[in-house]
């Protein structure tokens, strides 16, 4: 498949974006004391933060491959 230029940087930036955000958001959380409960162990608030941030960084990271993949096409 081949697509536009444009359309592939767009790609690239998208998933950098997600490779660059979504780890300081995690380390936020982290710190978040909703984070652990009394005895040190993972909160469900920590779950589906961590959760939500591997899904954003997987999903980053096939966008900017597949972007770059356009482009080098």
């Amino acid at each position: 498949m081949q697509l536009p230029i444009p359309l592939s940087i767009v790609l690239i930036v998208a998933g950098l974006w997600s490779l660059i955000v979504w780890p300081q958001f995690m380390r936020r959380v982290l710190k978040d004391p909703k984070a652990r409960d009394e005895a040190g162990k993972a909160t469900r608030f920590l779950t589906v933060h961590l959760m939500l941030v591997s899904t954003s960084m997987v999903l980053g990271l096939a966008t900017a491959v597949i972007g770059i993949r356009a482009l080098v096409s």
